[in-house]
């Protein structure tokens, strides 16, 4: 079991762990050795999650889940498997708590009328500046 939060546990059986090559240097050892690790969780048929929680955890993801419903995180920090494999499981807490949190709904506000007055007053003296320049007479005549 992944905890989560003390009152949230996820089943490790609902995680997938797929070992690849990781990218970028590395030496004789970067073609050789599969480091990288990419974790696979199908958010969508998680028994784990509550149906909001799934869906603010698929737009939290963004492009990191598939077309199927499925978060696919992929950690090649680390030189180690056992590293990577720590950091793809770390990543995956961090953005399921982050999608347990309910958003703050939005509360319309409106000018209060000393905001208005002084934005009317703003706009009569930037006017009166205008205007100023506009009746100018002409010296140059």
């Amino acid at each position: 079991m992944i905890q989560i939060t003390p009152s949230l546990a996820i089943d490790e059986r609902e995680i997938t762990y797929e070992f690849i090559r990781a990218s970028g240097p590395g030496g004789q050892n970067v073609n050789k050795v599969a480091s990288a690790v990419q974790l696979r969780f199908d958010v969508r048929r998680s028994a784990s999650l509550t149906e909001a929680v799934k869906a603010r955890l698929i737009r939290a993801a963004g492009k990191r889940v598939t077309g199927e419903g499925v978060l696919v995180i992929e950690a090649k920090r680390y030189r180690t498997q056992e590293q990577n494999r720590q950091d793809a499981t770390t990543r995956l807490t961090v953005l399921i708590r982050k999608a347990l949190e309910r958003p703050k709904p939005r509360r319309p506000t409106r000018p209060s009328l000393a905001a208005k007055a002084r934005r009317v007053e703003s706009k009569k003296k930037r006017g009166a500046i205008k205007r100023t320049r506009r009746e100018r007479s002409n010296i140059h005549d």
